[in-house]
């Protein structure tokens, strides 16, 4: 079994209150990806970061005091260009999703997992190193052209450290 995540795919990520350039450049190859995966018969995962109102009140707001993936929201939703639909949608309070994690733990068979999405250097490294920690002889990759960083220079310093981490970047 062949497992694809992608990671916070959400509106607010791509063109919404924290979008780059970057993020809107990945989307068609993340799209390209997501279905040729599906095609493939791997199975497909998707994160959303998910807030509430009180986010500013949080540790995360209080450090990053953008609103940001409310919940219910516009800015909190996947992406249309994704086919989200009829795949695990995992919500996520977090950079990194424990559930996810176990979920992955779980799955009899898993021989590899990949990663693509939003942002390298914050969630796409915290649920890289989760599911390495999680199921260590799985073979874990991060597909660098279907992510991008809060900065071009953080995207490679994460995909450096997941490197290090034995992730394997493609």
């Amino acid at each position: 079994m062949k497992l694809l995540v992608v990671v916070d795919m959400q509106k607010d990520f791509v063109d919404g209150a924290l979008g780059t350039s970057e993020a809107v450049a990945i989307v068609s190859r993340v799209q390209e990806k997501v279905l040729a995966r599906q095609a493939a018969g791997w199975t497909v995962v998707f994160t959303r970061d998910t807030h509430t109102e009180q986010y500013l009140d949080t540790q995360e707001g209080r450090n990053l005091p953008v609103p940001h993936c409310i919940q219910g929201t516009p800015g909190w939703e996947i992406i249309p260009e994704l086919p989200a639909q009829g795949c695990k949608v995992l919500d996520k309070p977090s950079f990194g999703s424990l559930e996810l994690a176990q979920y992955a733990a779980k799955l009899e068979g898993l021989e590899e997992i990949e990663l693509v999405g939003l942002c390298t250097d914050i969630c796409v490294i915290s649920n890289a190193l989760l599911l390495k920690a999680a199921v260590p002889e799985v073979l874990i990759s991060v597909d660098a052209a279907c992510c991008a960083g809060v900065t071009p220079a953080s995207h490679a310093n994460a995909l450096r450290a997941m490197e290090m981490c034995q992730i394997k970047v493609q």
